[in-house]
């Protein structure tokens, strides 16, 4: 009996320091942040996400540039075709279907490069902004008292009391005046 009561002891002295370590961690004091507002509202944002609007507009402009004459060609070679009703085309007209093909896939190739560049822009003004804001967050939840932060598009309910986003906002104002919207040319492969 004595030698279970010593293992009792033992395991409860054990268990103890553990319990003791789990009640340890804080109560969770949550703020939130609304970051479509911050990243829509912030002034380098605004600026950047008017450029990105511009060099859009502008890659519509040059494919409607790029389409208008390619659709005309298109139906003038269609009605050359049939005018031949199923007779084979001379030289002549294999050679402008040839420079038409050639002209088509050119400004495929043009548009897809545009829309890739577009596409790196895109991700470089994200980057830019992403990297500024993770700082802020620790700092502003420090500032606040909390030690969790939330998105407020994953909370059900918040109070106003808990929402950080003109923290966050002003934060992100002060520490990124501007973004560039244009990207560093991608690394090119190197040879072998």
């Amino acid at each position: 009996m004595k030698t279970l009561l010593i293992t009792a002891a033992f395991a409860a002295a054990i268990v103890t320091p553990s319990v003791a370590a789990a009640q340890a961690v804080p109560a969770a004091i949550v703020a939130v942040v609304d970051l479509d507002k911050v990243t829509a509202d912030c002034n380098a944002c605004k600026t950047a996400n008017a450029a990105l609007q511009s060099q859009a507009s502008t890659i519509k402009a040059r494919q409607q540039a790029l389409t208008t004459p390619l659709e005309t060609e298109a139906k003038s070679l269609q009605a050359a075709v049939d005018a031949l009703k199923g007779k084979e085309p001379d030289a002549a007209l294999k050679t402008r279907a040839d420079a038409f093909n050639k002209k088509r896939q050119d400004a495929a190739e043009e548009m897809q490069r545009r829309e890739q560049e577009f596409q790196r822009n895109q991700e470089y003004v994200r980057q830019q902004i992403a990297t500024k804001i993770r700082p802020i967050y620790q700092q502003v939840m420090q500032k606040r008292g909390a030690n969790i932060l939330v998105e407020v598009g994953a909370t059900l309910a918040t109070s106003t009391s808990v929402d950080v986003t003109n923290d966050v906002l002003t934060a992100l104002n002060a520490a990124l005046p501007s973004i560039a919207t244009t990207a560093p040319a991608p690394a090119k492969p190197q040879g072998r």
